[in-house]
């Protein structure tokens, strides 16, 4: 009868430990927020929505940054193709530079596309400037 009681009591224990460690819901390891969501709607519209998307992108990178939350791969390479849509090269280049650092995996297409000259570099080059 005590070894039933004493079995019993282990039963409960782990259930209730088992029950107390799925109900901890864990921190996700990148803050998505709504990256996913208008890296969908940027495709669906062909990309005429580029400055919206710079804006709440940029908003999110503050965001996380002052909340210590990662930011998800792709982020700094999608507002690298949105600012080189926009003409703005400079924060092109520093947005693929920092998705090198952060997800150094993506340093041969980082690279590669570092190499590529854009129009503007390309017309400063030709003129000889």
């Amino acid at each position: 009868m005590m070894i039933q009681k004493t079995l019993r009591v282990i039963a409960l224990a782990a259930a209730a430990a088992l029950l107390a460690a799925c109900g901890t819901p864990q921190k996700p390891l990148y803050q998505w927020s709504g990256y996913q969501s208008g890296l969908y709607d940027y495709f669906k519209t062909n990309g005429t929505n580029a400055g919206d998307q710079i804006t709440q992108l940029e908003s999110q990178l503050i965001k996380n940054k002052a909340a210590n939350e990662a930011t998800p791969p792709g982020l700094h390479g999608h507002l690298a193709l949105l600012y080189a849509k926009v003409g703005n090269d400079d924060a092109a280049r520093a947005h693929l530079e920092a998705e090198r650092a952060l997800f150094p995996e993506s340093a041969g297409y980082v690279d590669f596309l570092l190499k590529k000259s854009s129009p503007k570099t390309a017309a400063v080059a030709a003129s000889g400037v």
